[in-house]
């Protein structure tokens, strides 16, 4: 099992809108490494919901149900998606500035590689930031 981190913009894609679908695909990709990290997500893999932009936070888990797949919003062959369903609402979100203080995540790809839209994460950083969010 893996773990791993997706980030989006609440103004253009929330937890909230996520959570009104039910299931969705995650697509929008146009950055390589993000697009491997998205072509290693296995089904059950689990999945941390980040706000970008002003919110910066960990707000949601989710779950890969569907492994990637031609993104269906570009004909273009590079671009894949994979399926995610919402599992549940953290508790309390984990801001940007908790994941920064706290000496167990210096090394996260949310802050190594802060661009990328699609990061993993190890089955520690994913304990911490879960048990941070659920208080």
């Amino acid at each position: 099992m893996n773990y791993w981190l997706v980030k989006s913009e609440p103004e253009a894609y929330s937890w909230e809108d996520f959570v009104k679908l039910g299931r969705d695909h995650w697509d929008g990709v146009r950055n390589y490494q993000a697009r491997n990290n998205m072509q290693a997500m296995k089904e059950d893999d689990w999945v941390l919901f980040y706000h970008s932009g002003k919110a910066r936070e960990v707000v949601g888990v989710s779950k890969v149900v569907r492994e990637s797949y031609q993104d269906p919003t570009t004909a273009d062959e590079r671009w894949v998606v994979v399926d995610l369903v919402p599992v549940r609402k953290l508790t309390q979100p984990v801001s940007l500035k908790q994941i920064k203080a706290d000496a167990r995540l210096q090394a996260i790809a949310l802050i190594k590689q802060s661009r990328l839209s699609v990061v993993p994460l190890t089955k520690e950083e994913y304990e911490i930031i879960l048990g941070m969010g659920e208080g």
